[in-house]
């Protein structure tokens, strides 16, 4: 009774908001857009602005998106920090301008300073608990970090813990149909067997002192996959000629209707073997984070739903693609799982729009009952 109240209260009183929001990779794009759509259909103000890394600039043109390009990775840990140094001046003088009331970002340490700087709150979304020097330099001038229920760190009394993963935010059915006439450019029917193979730079922060499939490694997936169905390539990195012709450049917003009817992923992607789970997709994902210190979300959707199999050797996850590939009646049995998934976890968007247009006041709702977010679990 005391909740429903609440809404009442806030909604009638609703205050008009001014929001940035600093994307710093393509899946941060996804991540908020819907959102960002959400926050405009009620009449807030939200300033997007990206780094200019892989996709996301595409992603943003290809949504309409109005934004602001500040940074762009370089090719060292040096150039990462001058970078960093760099961004936090560009989004400080940007926000100066703009003088948003709630600056937000996916563990961001610029959107962390600056909102310290200018004495503005700061919202952060947080699902690695691997990045530890990037936690350190950010989350002291954090206001609220928000992450999935797993997650494996306490990060003291700004930590507010949700039911699900980020990447349901944009692929939960309540905002995802898959679309099966991207499927017809590529020459495809929903009938036919195909693999997506996802390979990345390991460019990034988090990913320092890490590897994923090697070329030899990648030679060997295509070579023995094709054997089982056409190979379909997304890469990071630049490869050889006799991988390239392997590659599909489908427009970034796009590729979740070709993962959601691919027979298997498989990959060293962190984020794509997550979103091929939720899309009902058998996913095999290598890399050496895999292992007794591996993130929660990794290890829920291995053990807990049957999901996704994790490996640090290639030899047993190409093994294990090769037995999906000869496993009738694949995709069917994969339905359940994730219908499983999706009764228990919550509507993440839906959630963090009423966290950050509530916000402060969601804040201790949440600390004094977390089963507010059972609100947004219902599947449309």
């Amino acid at each position: 009774m005391k909740i429903a109240l609440f809404n009442i209260i806030i909604y009638f009183g609703m205050i008009i908001l001014r929001i940035m929001i600093d994307m710093g990779h393509p899946a941060h794009v996804h991540l908020f857009k819907n959102v960002i759509w959400g926050l405009n259909k009620r009449g807030h103000s939200v300033l997007v602005t990206a780094r200019n890394k892989e996709v996301t600039i595409d992603l943003l043109k290809a949504y309409n998106f109005e934004y602001i390009s500040v940074g762009e990775i370089g090719s060292s840990k040096v150039d990462l920090i001058l970078e960093w140094i760099n961004r936090d001046y560009e989004i400080l003088k940007i926000a100066s301008k703009f003088n948003p009331d709630i600056l937000m970002g996916m563990s961001n340490p610029c959107v962390a300073h600056v909102s310290w700087i200018l004495r503005k709150k700061a919202i952060l979304l947080d699902d690695s608990e691997i990045t530890t020097f990037s936690h350190k330099i950010t989350y002291p001038f954090a206001n609220a970090i928000c992450t999935p229920s797993l997650y494996k760190k306490d990060l003291g009394k700004k930590q507010v813990r949700y039911d699900g993963y980020h990447e349901l935010a944009y692929l939960h059915p309540n905002y995802f149909t898959p679309d099966p006439s991207v499927l017809e450019s590529f020459g495809i029917k929903e009938s036919d067997k195909y693999v997506i193979l996802r390979f990345v730079s390991w460019g990034a922060n988090h990913d320092v002192g890490h590897r994923g499939l090697s070329l030899e490694d990648k030679r060997k997936a295509v070579h023995e996959i094709e054997k089982h169905g056409r190979v379909l390539i997304t890469s990071e990195k630049p490869l050889p000629d006799d991988l390239e012709k392997y590659r599909i450049s489908a427009s970034p917003e796009k590729i979740h209707d070709l993962l959601f009817y691919s027979q298997v992923f498989f990959g060293d992607s962190q984020t794509m073997t997550t979103e091929a789970a939720i899309l009902g997709t058998p996913a095999i994902r290598c890399n050496s984070f895999v292992g007794e210190n591996d993130m929660s979300n990794f290890k829920e959707l291995e053990n807990k739903y049957g999901l996704i199999f994790n490996y640090r050797d290639p030899k047993k996850a190409l093994e294990k693609a090769i037995e999906l590939l000869h496993t009738s009646g694949l995709k069917e049995k994969w339905v359940d799982k994730k219908e499983q998934l999706l009764r228990d976890k919550i509507d993440v968007t839906g959630f963090i729009t009423w966290f950050t247009e509530n916000y402060p006041d969601s804040f201790p709702i949440m600390k004094e009952n977390p089963n507010f977010q059972l609100q947004f679990k219902v599947v449309s």
